[in-house]
């Protein structure tokens, strides 16, 4: 089982700056995506940004030019600068990791881990 650790969600002014990280824990063979979604208030949950294990980045363009991805595949974990942020960034964001875990020595398993939500709070 393939659990996810996430931290740096907060309080912040406009303008401002946070990171988010998340690291995955467990048996793990390989990752393929990471990535981040997020959810305000009476909204659906929406794609912010993901990162593939070739380096291919999608960012939603509402945070292009102010959030970044980044990536350590050695500590299967992966980052999410935000700066500028504005009161509409609001939101519980979920991090979220796809890949394949072992099963038996040649077998593996495809899986996909959320993290349990952190809340980013940005003030007016």
């Amino acid at each position: 089982q393939v659990q996810l650790v996430e931290s740096g969600g907060g309080l912040v002014q406009a303008g401002g700056s946070l990171r988010l990280s998340c690291a995955a824990r467990g048996s793990i063979f390989s990752i393929n995506s990471m990535g981040w979604y997020r959810q305000a208030p009476g909204k659906v949950r929406e794609l912010v940004a993901s990162i593939t294990d070739g380096g291919s980045i999608d960012l939603a363009e509402s945070v292009k030019g102010r959030f970044t991805i980044s990536r350590d595949n050695a500590k299967n974990a992966v980052y999410l600068q935000m700066n500028s942020l504005k009161p509409d960034d609001t939101a519980v964001y979920y991090c979220y990791v796809r890949g394949l875990v072992p099963d038996g020595p040649t077998r593996r398993d495809p899986f996909g881990s959320w993290g349990q939500g952190t809340q980013v709070t940005v003030s007016s």
